[in-house]
C-alpha cells in the first residue's frame, strides 16, 4: 500500500465513523444491462487526472484479438445486454476496436454501442476515416471536455488539447452528431412521417480539483451556450462526474496534502438515494486481459470479481474464458472499497 492509499484508509475509517456512513455497501448485483470493455490502457494523453494512468507509453496492455472475440460471444450469450461501453485508454486506438464495434452491431442490430472518446483521437495518424466509422454503425460518443475553456482544458489534459478538441466537435457536428430529433418525409407511394434521430454525442465534465462537480442541468446550460455562441457546436446531453480518489488524481491530491480533505467531502455528502442507481449494479466490466470486474475503477485497483484479495493469484477471479453468459454473476456480491464514496457523494456519479 503507497502512502496516498493509507492516507486514505484511515481518513476514510475516521470519515465514515463520523457521519455514520455504510462502509462496506453490501451491494449485490443485478442483470447485467451494460457491457463495458476496456480494451486497452494506450492512450496519444496522458491527462493529469486520469483514473486509468493510460498514456502513449503503454501500448503494450491491449485487449487481443482472442479476447475481443470471447466478449463478442459473451454477448452474444446475454441477450439482457442493452448497452455495449467501450472504453480505454483512447480505445479507438486499439487494433480490434473497429472489429468490436462492427461485429456487435452485426450480432445485435438494436445495440446501443458506446465509444468514450478523447475527441483528439480523431486527428490522429491512421484514424481519418474513423468519424464515418462510428456514424456508419451508429455508435453513440460520450466525449470527455472537462470544460469550456481553453486554458482550464489544456491545464488537465496538455497544451493545445483543447483547440484539437474543438475541431474534433466541429467533425462530428458535420457528420450530423449532436443534432437533435428532426421531422423528414419519406417519397414513395405513401408519403409517411417519421422520426429521424440525430446521432448521439453526449460530453463529459470532470473537476480540475479537490471539489465535487455543480449540478448537471445547470452546467449542461452553461455548455450549451458556450460553445454554441463561440464555437457553433452542438451536441445532446453533458454529464457531470466525480474525480475518483485513486490513481493519477489521488496522486495530484497527496502531493498537494489535499487527500485527507477530499475524501472527507465525499464522505460527508454521502447520499444514499444514489445506492440504487449505481452503474455498477447492472454493468460487468472487462480489462484489456479479459479479467472481469465490478466497474472500471475496481479495475483499476485490482479488484476483480471472484477473488478475495487484490491482484488475486489463486485462480479464483474470473475471466471471460471462465464463463459462458453474464448472468452467471447475477448475485454476486460487489466489492467495495474508500473510492466508492466518489460514485455516492452529492448526486451520484453512476
Amino acid at each position: 500500500m503507497d502512502d496516498a492509499e493509507e492516507t486514505t484508509t484511515t481518513t476514510t475509517t475516521t470519515a465514515t465513523t463520523a457521519v455514520d456512513a455504510p462502509l462496506p455497501f453490501q451491494l449485490k448485483r443485478k442483470q447485467s444491462k451494460v457491457l463495458q470493455i476496456n480494451i486497452g490502457l494506450y492512450c496519444n494523453q496522458a491527462c493529469g487526472h486520469c483514473h486509468v494512468e493510460s498514456s502513449p507509453l503503454r501500448k503494450t496492455e491491449m485487449m487481443t484479438t482472442a479476447t475481443t472475440a470471447r466478449c463478442l460471444q459473451l454477448l452474444k450469450n446475454s441477450p439482457s445486454i442493452t448497452t455495449l461501453d467501450i472504453t480505454g485508454g483512447a480505445p479507438e486506438l486499439n487494433d480490434n476496436f473497429r472489429y468490436l464495434v462492427s461485429t456487435a452491431r452485426a450480432i445485435r442490430p438494436d445495440l446501443i454501442i458506446i465509444d468514450r472518446c478523447n475527441l483528439t483521437v480523431l486527428q490522429e495518424p491512421g484514424q481519418h476515416d474513423l468519424v464515418d466509422f462510428l456514424k456508419d454503425h451508429d455508435v453513440t460518443i460520450i466525449a470527455s471536455l472537462p470544460c469550456y475553456s481553453e486554458d482550464n482544458v489544456d491545464t488537465q489534459r496538455g497544451n493545445g488539447v483543447f483547440e484539437r478538441s474543438i475541431s474534433a466537435l466541429l467533425a462530428l457536428n458535420e457528420a450530423g452528431y449532436g443534432k437533435q430529433t428532426e421531422q423528414h418525409t419519406t417519397t414513395g407511394s405513401e408519403n409517411e412521417n417519421e422520426n429521424k434521430k440525430s446521432l448521439v454525442l453526449d460530453l463529459v465534465y470532470n473537476p480540475l480539483g479537490a471539489f465535487l462537480p455543480p449540478p448537471q442541468e445547470d452546467l449542461q446550460i452553461q455548455y450549451k451556450k458556450q460553445l454554441q455562441d463561440n464555437f457553433g457546436i452542438l451536441f445532446n446531453s453533458l454529464y457531470t462526474i466525480t474525480n475518483m480518489p485513486i490513481k493519477r488524481f489521488a496522486d495530484f491530491l497527496h502531493r498537494r496534502d489535499e487527500l485527507n480533505e477530499y475524501m472527507m467531502l465525499l464522505v460527508r455528502n454521502f447520499n444514499s438515494n444514489t445506492l440504487n442507481n449505481l452503474m455498477c449494479l447492472d454493468t460487468i466490466n472487462i480489462g484489456w486481459n479479459g479479467k472481469i470486474y465490478d466497474c472500471d475503477f475496481n479495475q483499476q485497483l485490482g479488484y476483480e470479481i471472484g477473488a478475495d484479495k487484490i491482484h488475486s493469484n489463486d485462480g479464483d477471479c474470473k475471466t471471460v474464458f471462465d464463463i459462458e453468459s453474464l448472468d452467471e454473476l447475477l448475485d454476486t456480491k460487489i466489492r467495495n472499497d474508500n473510492h466508492c464514496f466518489g460514485c455516492t457523494a452529492g448526486m451520484g456519479s453512476s
